[in-house]
């Protein structure tokens, strides 16, 4: 591991402002870390054990200077869910699993790629994991019993309704009291972290006035333990791996994005730059070594490093210390914490949610009322109605087709002629019209990438000329900056097509890109490299030599400043052979050019 500039300048002010922050984001840490455990199916310690051992080692091994790891709201739905049907052991099996697939991913420069994931994607399942989040805590803050949780939306919500009656009025109370501490604490103690003293002030005053009749921690899951997690390896066969391959590519995917779009936060708030392909490797480690101690998978947390960054953390020692505070925590105080209601963490879970929900972008690209909000919709409905893998896998497809469909539309093919009125002769679309057309030379400008998706419409606009059978057809090519091997292909076909028919095909001002596909293809030696030109006015010059001559005669369209004279009998013999001799000049002169470059 290189660690230059990640301690370059350290001195005992910068450690002082590192201690701060991981203290202040050590005792955030702790209500988050049950709460996205409990929410997760899991128990609370195992949240704290994962702040722990992750936080830290993310902090070690990341590529990032102020990240906070640790289990972080976006992994609930999936966790629950793997819990649910596979349980707990299993998912400390795919969280090494998920482990693994990180760093290859980092090893194999794959940090760069993750980014690529459309914006409206990651918003989409964001916000429905959000509205997850958010329901799935309805239970605890009205204190309702008997519930069954379900992996799948729908079915938890029916719960809700059929078991509303026995709404219970203690724990809608303390979540309200909790709920107003949090709301209020930034206003009037705005150093005081809100989550922590809304957990004391709800605690103590249901421990005082409530006593058994509302449900805790330590009720429902029974009492956190105070000692260190304990190093346990878990049972690994083949027949585990295979079965748990899938819900590993789900961390490992969904923990990679959270991280990296964390670490771009804090680039943003720092100025800093990143390694994304570390910070792969490092969360890689983290989510390996964190199951050993029973931990949950974990990723980076953007609004603790957002906090962490904003209280003065220098570096990731600022991380480190923060896994320290939450073991002290767990060492001297675990027993006070079984107190806790479960309606006073579901107002913080809440919160986090509303946080997470992307509100402010969701609304604005679905102002935008484009193709871009179509997917959003659709990624976020499906977050919240089926799962993860479906909501993602439609969305990353419907994406990929919807931009196909935009790049063919953004392919243009225009006829042009020169526009004598202008100068230089610019060719332009408008100087085409049904009495203004040369018939042996068609022109055509082409702009926009020509790949699968556009190359069938780009085959098709110019075979309609192919059909009048001009002796030149002209591409203008300088505006398509890529062609794959479909849009080859179908230029291929167009050439064949016009060639049985004695006609020349010219190409001007190409591209290094399609120049080489068409090098690679053989296409380019078809064609004949005499026939491509840096500069349309040579090409039109040497089309000009290779028109039937007798067709000109009394034409009178006049698309090119030579056809007046050549359309006279009487003066087409001089025309003609000023044209040659032009074209002659301009090929011994590029001759000469060639054998002085060499």
């Amino acid at each position: 591991m290189k660690w230059t500039g990640r301690f370059e300048g350290y001195n005992t002010a910068a450690l002082r402002k590192d201690l701060i922050s991981g203290l202040i984001v050590g005792i955030i840490a702790i209500p988050l870390g049950m709460a996205f455990a409990i929410a997760s199916g899991v128990k609370p310690e195992y949240g704290m054990y994962t702040t722990i051992v992750a936080g830290i080692l993310i902090s070690i091994f990341g590529g990032s200077k102020f990240q906070i790891g640790g289990p972080t709201g976006a992994f609930i739905p999936i966790l629950f869910a793997i819990v649910i049907e596979y349980g707990y052991e299993n998912l400390l099996v795919a969280g090494m699993m998920a482990g693994v697939m990180l760093v290859l991913m980092g090893l194999f420069k794959m940090g760069t790629l993750i980014k690529f994931i459309p914006r409206p994607v990651t918003i989409g399942f964001t916000a429905g994991i959000a509205v997850i989040i958010f329901s799935g805590q309805i239970t605890n803050f009205l204190g309702l019993t008997d519930i069954v949780k379900h992996e799948d939306f729908l079915s938890n919500m029916r719960e809700i309704v059929v078991h509303f009656t026995t709404i219970h009025y203690y724990s809608v109370l303390t979540a309200i009291l909790c709920l107003v501490v949090i709301l209020l604490t930034p206003r009037i103690l705005p150093r005081i972290p809100g989550s922590i003293l809304a957990l004391l002030v709800s605690s103590v005053i249901a421990t005082l006035f409530f006593g058994d009749h509302i449900a805790t921690i330590g009720s429902t899951f029974g009492p956190i333990p105070s000692t260190l997690p304990s190093f346990h390896i878990p049972e690994i066969t083949l027949d585990r791996l295979q079965l748990l391959f899938v819900p590993a590519l789900i961390i490992a995917m969904l923990g990679g994005i959270e991280s990296l779009l964390s670490a771009v936060v804090a680039d943003g708030m720092t100025g800093a730059r990143h390694n994304s392909n570390r910070e792969l490797v490092g969360q890689g480690i983290a989510n390996i070594i964190t199951p050993l101690f029973g931990g949950i998978p974990a990723t980076g947390a953007i609004a603790r490093t957002a906090t962490n960054i904003k209280n003065g953390a220098v570096s990731p020692i600022s991380g480190i210390i923060h896994g320290v505070v939450v073991l002290l925590v767990l060492v001297l105080f675990a027993r006070y914490a079984s107190h806790i209601p479960l309606a006073s963490m579901a107002p913080i879970l809440m919160l986090v949610a509303w946080n997470m929900s992307e509100k402010k972008e969701f609304i604005y690209i679905m102002r935008t009322r484009t193709s871009d909000s179509i997917v959003l919709v659709i990624t976020f409905l499906l977050t919240v109605f089926t799962t993860l893998t479906i909501a993602v896998s439609v969305g990353l497809i419907l994406a990929i087709i919807l931009f196909m469909k935009r790049m063919s539309q953004a392919l243009t093919i225009a006829k042009v002629l020169p526009d004598r009125r202008v100068k230089h002769d610019k060719l332009g679309a408008h100087m085409v019209t049904e009495g203004h057309d040369c018939p042996q030379i068609s022109i055509y400008t082409i702009e926009g990438l020509l790949f699968f998706g556009a190359a069938n419409m780009f085959e098709k606009s110019i075979m309609d000329t192919i059909h009048m059978r001009p002796r030149v057809l002209l591409l203008r090519m300088g505006m398509v900056p890529f062609m794959d091997t479909t849009g080859e292909s179908n230029l291929a076909s167009l050439i064949k097509h016009f060639a049985r028919f004695g006609g020349i095909i010219l190409i001007s001002g190409i591209q290094p890109q399609p120049l080489e596909v068409l090098k690679r293809t053989g296409l380019y030696h078809i064609i004949g490299e005499g026939h491509f030109f840096e500069r349309s006015g040579d090409a039109i010059d040497y089309s000009l030599t290779k028109l039937d001559y007798d067709r000109c005669l009394g034409c009178k369209h006049y698309a090119f400043h030579e056809c007046s004279e050549l359309a006279n009998e009487e003066t087409q013999p001089q025309m003609i052979r000023t044209v040659e001799s032009r074209m002659s000049f301009d090929e011994n002169n590029q001759d000469l050019l060639n054998r002085l470059w060499i």
